[in-house]
């Protein structure tokens, strides 16, 4: 099987719910990661084999293929194709192994992978919603099938969220403190300048602006999000704005344009779980990449594990042993947020970029996702 590497992954900054990215066309925001990705490499973008991007919610701007509409929007040729992808909150991240698979089967040679979200235009769950203007309570409720199998009850991420900080006994004082080390971990990688070589800005918007001064009092102080619930707001990612955009391309591609690889991919795999617990597909998803690589959670130099609740990624730490000083070192969506379809594509960028920092070899990422399934990508860094 042919090689698929890893040129380079860039994202813009993120802004939160009605921030510096709030009146950006999600268009011209997906443009801005695409554009910053290119402008790098001496590469004609005509040379791009495809497009994939990843987005939810794709109703109004958002809609019409986000993925074509980004890429024409940065200016870049119409002879170039796209095609959007829908995988929850793993979409962009779905979106790079598709385009990894493109160029290991020979089918591609450069590939962009990405993703954009603008949850401040479009709510969070607005195509959910966008059905009952026709009779249709949700996507699920009133399919024959589903009815039968798992009934009509609540399919609601904050209910997973609560079911597993249960099912784990996971302590509101457990979450917080992961939240306060999540806030910190970000806080100082911008001072730090960790993020810099990632992050395209957007016109004069460089900076990441989620991240809080926050403490274990205020969020002791929170309401649940639902009465028994140990889950509050300061415990869930942020719903906020961005995109991120990947270049990976095969030997032939690099020897070709001159093009220099940071990594390879070195496994993408998927797996589901449970759809009403919903978030625990990583628990599996990890465990199967592992199996099949024959590697160990302790062969991981770097983690990213998508920070949707707190109780998500204590639960993972629990059933695979990771060390948790080498995940989200820099932060997770809990402080950075979670702009859903870019999300995969710019955890990838941190994860590539932190790899080479701390000169390791192999970088593992999963992403819980609605539906019950979880991606995972294992990187391997060059040189």
């Amino acid at each position: 099987m042919r090689e698929a590497y890893v040129i380079d992954a860039v994202r813009t900054p993120v802004g939160r719910r009605g921030g510096s990215l709030a009146a950006v066309h999600p268009a011209d925001l997906g443009a801005a990661a695409i554009k910053g990705l290119l402008e790098r490499h001496n590469l004609d973008p005509a040379a791009v084999d495809d497009v994939v991007f990843g987005c939810c919610d794709t109703i109004g701007p958002q809609a019409g293929n986000i993925a074509r509409s980004s890429w024409l929007a940065a200016g870049y040729p119409e002879s170039v194709p796209g095609v959007t992808v829908d995988r929850q909150c793993g979409s962009s991240q779905q979106a790079i192994t598709f385009g990894a698979q493109a160029i290991m089967s020979g089918t591609a040679e450069v590939i962009v992978a990405g993703g954009v979200q603008n949850m401040s235009a479009i709510p969070i769950s607005a195509a959910m919603l966008a059905g009952q203007q026709y009779g249709f309570e949700s996507p699920f409720v009133g399919a024959q099938g589903w009815d039968h199998r798992y009934g009509t009850g609540e399919v609601s991420q904050f209910n997973s969220a609560t079911m597993i900080a249960e099912k784990w006994d996971i302590s509101r004082t457990e979450m917080e403190e992961w939240a306060l080390r999540s806030h910190d971990r970000a806080r100082k990688a911008i001072v730090d300048g960790k993020f810099d070589r990632e992050i395209i800005p957007v016109g004069e918007f460089a900076i990441d602006e989620c991240p809080r001064e926050t403490t274990m009092e205020k969020m002791a102080g929170l309401q649940p999000l639902a009465e028994g619930s140990r889950i509050t707001a300061a415990l869930a990612s942020q719903i906020s704005d961005g995109s991120s955009a990947t270049l990976l391309a095969s030997e032939w591609a690099v020897q070709e344009y001159g093009l220099t690889p940071r990594a390879r991919i070195h496994h993408v795999s998927a797996r589901g779980a449970d759809p009403i617990f919903m978030l625990t597909a990583p628990i599996p998803a990890t465990q199967w990449a592992l199996e099949k690589t024959g590697l160990t959670i302790h062969d991981m130099d770097v983690i990213e594990i998508n920070e949707a609740f707190a109780s998500v990624v204590l639960a993972w730490i629990k059933e695979t042993g990771a060390d948790p000083d080498k995940v989200n070192v820099n932060g997770g969506a809990i402080a950075l947020g979670h702009p859903l379809g870019a999300t995969g594509a710019k955890l990838f960028s941190t994860l590539l970029n932190e790899l080479e920092r701390v000169n390791g070899r192999y970088g593992l990422l999963t992403i819980c996702e609605g539906g019950g399934t979880a991606n995972v990508t294992i990187i391997e860094r060059l040189g």
